[in-house]
């Protein structure tokens, strides 16, 4: 007789992943938990199919907690105004944001925007980032408009082994990550010092709150080699 776990797992259900949504304010995140681990996991863009693909199939053998945008655009709407969910972590950030996506959002639309992502920031900061010294990967997709060669200038330190694939590269705020990723055969920066301008992105938190992140940039629909930059990361970077 087949049972309920033999019949999830036919349709491609992993049944052994304990998910849920994290509903706080404005934005939405499928939770997906594997086992018990300080690594945590961010794919916060809906749009970026290969990232969703690349992290949930990680998830079936890798321990740790997944976040992933439950939306399938890259911004967040609500009531005809949007919002890039990689620049709300700061109100500086989200309001600069709503701003310009929004440039003729009414003052009452804009003040809904801000208190609604102000309130709830903390509460996802809790549930998202990893326990003290533990690490966060966002894993990322990009098209023609976006490189390393984009972040070069604003950054600490840079390796690019992978010149000529401009589109794949690690971002990441802790030396001595940097200094592992650094060795690895592909492109990576370090952004541990914090900019003038705060844009409200996770790397700019992180870089501020002294929070391991790696952000994984690989162009959209390159799946191998954004599981080959995974699984080097997941080897080689420290628990």
């Amino acid at each position: 007789m087949q049972t309920r776990r033999d019949a999830l797992r036919s349709l491609g259900i992993l049944p052994f992943l304990k998910s849920k949504v994290l509903h706080s304010g404005l934005l939405q995140f499928s939770v997906i938990r594997h086992g018990s681990s300080t690594r945590r996991y961010l794919h916060i863009h809906g749009n970026e199919a290969t990232a969703r693909e690349v992290l949930t199939e990680h998830m079936a053998t890798q321990s740790g907690v997944a976040f992933l945008a439950n939306n399938q655009q890259r911004n967040f709407a609500m009531g005809g105004m949007e919002f890039d969910p990689n620049r709300v972590w700061s109100h500086l950030g989200a309001s600069a944001n709503i701003r310009k996506l929004n440039p003729r959002i009414s003052e009452a639309g804009f003040l809904y925007l801000i208190e609604e992502l102000d309130q709830h920031r903390e509460k996802l900061l809790k549930a998202i980032l990893p326990p003290k010294n533990g690490l966060l990967i966002a894993l990322h997709n990009n098209g023609q408009g976006y490189s390393v060669q984009d972040e070069i200038a604003i950054s600490d330190r840079t390796s690019l082994a992978d010149a000529a694939n401009p589109h794949e590269f690690f971002l990441c705020t802790d030396p001595q990550d940097y200094q592992i990723l650094a060795g690895s055969p592909f492109n990576v920066v370090l952004q541990n010092k914090v900019p003038p301008t705060d844009d409200g992105s996770f790397s700019r938190l992180a870089a501020n709150s002294g929070v391991r992140y790696v952000n994984l940039e690989v162009a959209l629909g390159n799946k191998p080699r954004q599981v080959e930059m995974l699984n080097w990361a997941e080897k080689n970077l420290p628990i």
